[in-house]
């Protein structure tokens, strides 16, 4: 393809991280009653663990993208060992010969997650630079090959033995998958009309070489097929790689797999990531928040620190700002797959899991008004936000920062009528006066401090 047309492909019109084609107006209701019950399912959980691992952690820089010379300028920018692109390329391809995280414990990863409050685990079994953390018969560019030194460890089979792991602890799995495969040579195909110069797309044009192309598909339902009939109950397939679409003259034809894979797995919603239409049951905004409500399944994509993939002395969010992040997410109707990276050796970093078992704490206590919530009017305002369950609305005053004092009363904008008011993991029966502008609480002497929490949760009936 043209470089007009890639570009076309690739620049789409994005509204805090959600695509014009991928919208809650054209977001296309299923009909199956066992996909709507799993939609409800999915609205459940709120908070899922999100996960981007494999030989690219060794590097510290971000996953896959550096491979694509259309995307150098700011994928590059922390490769400063190498300036020859083709060097690079097979520098980063060979990653595999040296990825050996022999202090991998999936069941460590389960139980923080699991003590964090985490509800769900969605893993990268295959990122776009085509690595497969499986054990996969389609190609020998895989953990369990003998080129890579882990192959011989127990654990060998990375996706088996996490999924098995956070099974255990009761978490369900999401796998993600992307459709794009720059190792394959079915997609990057050597001595193509690209050249050497790569993009994100394939290196010819598959309307011009439909047997090559064709050759892909099949190779990819392979692997999705593999994952989805091989590995246990799978709740959502979480597809990335959206520039692989019939719209770009990349069609996969998913339909058809996706129709395969439910015979067996009859629950599975597919996440066909910025596609829009039937495959694309939930709306996944990366990196952002929608600035309105949504009444459809979303979730957020975001990470707990910098980058979605390992960075060496990575800063990440105060547990205060994560917690103020999800209170946004389930007040606008959404779940919040928070990523956490590994480490190249297979642990998960320090500062990840101190918030973790920070935020665990807190959803301890508060978790009634997060799980199993729908949105509430009026939704998200400032730093208050709303949920409700049945006839029960929980309303959550953030508080910015600590040092702000804790005053006597709470105004609430909320103007439905209001019989009684609880302060969630607190008093019961708090006092409180309302009006047609809202509802002003008085806390018990015991929540007013020159310090503050993380919010104030009432539960009000």
């Amino acid at each position: 393809m043209s470089e007009t047309v890639n570009e076309q492909v690739e620049e789409k019109e994005v509204e805090n991280g959600v695509h014009s084609f991928s919208n809650e107006k054209k977001w296309v209701k299923p009909e199956d009653p066992a996909l709507l019950e799993q939609i409800e399912w999915f609205k459940d959980q709120k908070l899922g663990f999100m996960m981007h691992w494999g030989p690219y952690s060794q590097l510290g820089l971000v996953e896959s993208w550096a491979l694509s010379d259309h995307d150098a300028d700011w994928s590059r920018e922390d490769v400063d060992w190498e300036t020859d692109p083709e060097v690079f390329k097979r520098q980063y391809f060979d990653l595999n010969k040296s990825f050996n995280p022999i202090r991998f414990q999936p069941e460590e990863w389960a139980e923080l997650a699991y003590e964090g409050g985490f509800k769900y685990f969605l893993f990268t079994t295959k990122h776009h630079d085509g690595f497969c953390m499986w054990d996969t018969k389609t190609t020998d560019y895989k953990v369990t090959d003998p080129s890579c030194p882990f192959h011989t460890h127990k654990n060998a089979d990375i996706v088996k033995h996490a999924f098995d792991a956070f099974r255990a602890k009761g978490l369900p799995i999401a796998a993600y998958f992307s459709k794009a495969d720059w190792h394959t040579p079915t997609y990057w195909a050597p001595g193509m009309e690209r050249g050497n110069h790569m993009w994100r797309g394939p290196s010819y044009d598959p309307e011009k070489n439909p047997e090559l192309w064709e050759q892909f598909v099949h190779f990819t339902h392979e692997q999705m097929l593999e994952l989805l009939t091989d590995y246990g109950r799978i709740e959502v397939l979480w597809l990335d790689a959206g520039w692989v679409s019939p719209r770009s003259k990349q069609d996969i034809r998913l339909g058809e797999l996706v129709d395969k894979a439910r015979e067996k797995q009859p629950w599975l919603l597919s996440a066909d990531r910025l596609i829009g239409g039937p495959y694309e049951n939930i709306i996944t905004p990366e990196q952002a928040v929608p600035a309105k409500p949504m009444d459809v399944p979303w979730e957020s994509c975001i990470t707990m620190g910098s980058a979605f993939s390992f960075r060496y002395e990575d800063d990440y969010k105060p547990t205060r700002e994560l917690i103020h992040l999800l209170i946004e997410v389930i007040s606008k109707g959404g779940n919040l797959a928070l990523n956490v990276a590994a480490q190249p050796d297979g642990r998960l970093p320090r500062g990840a899991i101190k918030r973790m078992k920070e935020m665990g704490a807190w959803l301890k206590v508060h978790g009634e008004a997060v799980y199993g919530t729908r949105m509430c009017a009026p939704y998200y305002t400032g730093n208050i936000g709303f949920t409700k369950k049945e006839n029960t609305v929980f309303t959550f005053y953030m508080y910015e920062n600590e040092e702000i004092p804790v005053k006597a009363e709470v105004y609430i904008p909320y103007t439905e009528k209001v019989n009684s008011v609880d302060l969630v993991g607190g008093a019961e029966n708090l006092s409180f006066t309302q009006n047609e502008m809202g509802l002003t609480i008085t806390l018990p002497e015991s929540e007013i401090k020159d310090k503050s929490p993380i919010a104030h949760v009432f539960r009000i009936k």
